[in-house]
């Protein structure tokens, strides 16, 4: 069974005529006609149901199209994987990234990923966490970062793993300790991010787990937002140290939070099972390479 004949059928019911699948595949109605007869003949069915200038699938058709869909498909995705194997000289990265710390982690790995495959394609999404999972799950994107430990559906490489600290007035009384546990705070209002930041979720099972919930004073999604209410004085921001480092200023001060269990961990996750491509495997590697070097 030849793929042109095949091509020939799927093109002659999707354009709607012959002539129109010729203009298409850029040869003659003839050809066309020839094709599909060639296909007919070789499965021993009749595909369309040809009456004057319009043709129908038959029943045998309508199975022998939908198949021939598939196969095309497959078709197409065998050489776009070959392609890739080929110096990876085209493709596209699909990749998601939360909306919280990824200037940091990930830009120098941006530069030097369009430096080393200029050919590939970077098709970037923000969102939190929850929405790069599913977006996963879908197959819409390759890769996303995401705050661990995530669901026995993904696998999983470790990019870093940060200390969190507690950023505070400098005139705060805990200011002057070495560093505070969890338990230390639950007498103070909470300065949190936006509902749909994982990091809420992973200290909000913290405090759970000491016996106590948090009292929230405020919540943003702008971290330089967050450090002027803290400076302010309107409560406590928790926050990776690598981040608090960045930011600093005056009136601003943090002290490391003690507190076993909980961290700033994130990882590169895919879905378990799924196909990788390689530019995705490519990125892997360069994260790994960067981060490592980083340590």
């Amino acid at each position: 069974m030849e793929f042109r004949n095949l091509l020939a059928l799927v093109e002659v019911v999707q354009q709607g005529g012959f002539s129109a699948a010729a203009s298409v595949l850029f040869t003659s109605q003839s050809n066309v006609s020839k094709a599909v007869r060639q296909l007919e003949d070789e499965l021993g069915v009749t595909l369309l149901d040809r009456n004057g200038h319009s043709s129908t699938l038959t029943d045998a058709g309508e199975i022998v199209f939908r198949r021939a869909q598939h196969i095309l498909a497959s078709s197409e995705d065998m050489m776009g994987e070959l392609d890739e194997l080929r110096g990876l000289r085209r493709g596209i990265l699909r990749l998601g990234l939360p909306l919280f710390g990824s200037s940091v982690l990930f830009a120098p790995a941006f530069a030097q990923f369009r430096t080393l495959y200029p050919g590939i394609k970077i098709t970037l999404v923000e969102h939190g966490s929850k929405r790069l999972e599913e977006l996963l799950m879908r197959g819409e994107i390759d890769l996303a970062a995401s705050l661990m430990p995530v669901s026995p559906e993904f696998e999983w490489q470790d990019v870093r793993n940060e200390q969190l600290v507690v950023l505070l007035q400098e005139t705060h009384p805990f200011a002057r300790y070495d560093a505070v546990q969890l338990l230390d705070l639950h007498d103070e209002p909470f300065i949190f991010f936006a509902e749909d930041f994982a990091l809420n979720q992973v200290i909000m099972r913290s405090c759970a787990r000491r016996g106590f919930k948090p009292k929230v004073a405020a919540r943003s999604g702008q971290i330089d937002f967050i450090l002027g209410l803290a400076r302010a004085g309107l409560g406590l921001a928790i926050l990776p140290k690598l981040m608090a480092d960045q930011r600093m200023r005056s009136g601003l001060t943090y002290v490391p939070l003690n507190e076993p269990g909980l961290s700033w961990h994130i990882g590169l996750i895919w879905r378990k099972g799924g196909y990788l491509p390689h530019a995705a495997r490519a990125w892997l590697e360069l994260v790994q390479t960067i981060h490592t070097e980083d340590e």
